[in-house]
């Protein structure tokens, strides 16, 4: 099975390494020079610590589980013979305790609009194609969160 690689760095920008004011900002580096500003999200540190725009690892999480689910959506509906002209998704994880009473992303609700060109699937065979796509997302079948599908036609 093939190795997915990400490279994480940090580094202090201000003298001190306080709680209150050190920064979160990092980057995220992938194969073919792909970097990523990344940071805490805005609520999880205090008011005073040092943050610029970047991608907070929660949104990684639910945007690497809407854009899975979303290429196989793409895979599956074209092995069918439907012809997909615009995909989007506005997707939305949501953080609370868990069943350990740890805080976790414990809800992950996706909302895939689907534009086709040609025939369309119908509502059903629609929400099925999600559910083939769901079955082979690699991401959702890498975490216990719930993820909620709510496929709709445009």
């Amino acid at each position: 099975m093939p190795e997915h690689r990400a490279t994480i760095e940090w580094r202090r920008e201000i003298a001190d390494f306080d709680y209150q004011s050190y920064n979160r900002s990092h980057t995220w580096s992938f194969e073919g020079g792909i970097r990523v500003a990344a940071a805490a999200a805005p609520g999880n540190i205090p008011a005073g610590a040092v943050r610029g725009p970047a991608v907070d690892p929660e949104q990684a999480f639910v945007a690497a589980l809407a854009s899975c689910h979303m290429l196989w959506f793409l895979h599956v509906a074209c092995e069918a013979g439907y012809s997909v002209e615009r995909y989007a998704d506005e997707a939305v994880g949501v953080m609370s305790e868990n069943a350990d009473t740890r805080i976790a992303i414990t809800k992950v609700t996706l909302r895939p609009r689907v534009r086709f060109t040609g025939t369309a699937p119908d509502p059903t065979q629609h929400a099925e194609l999600h559910e083939r796509a769901h079955e082979k997302c690699y991401i959702a079948n890498s975490v216990k969160s719930a993820l909620v599908l709510e496929p709709r036609i445009d």
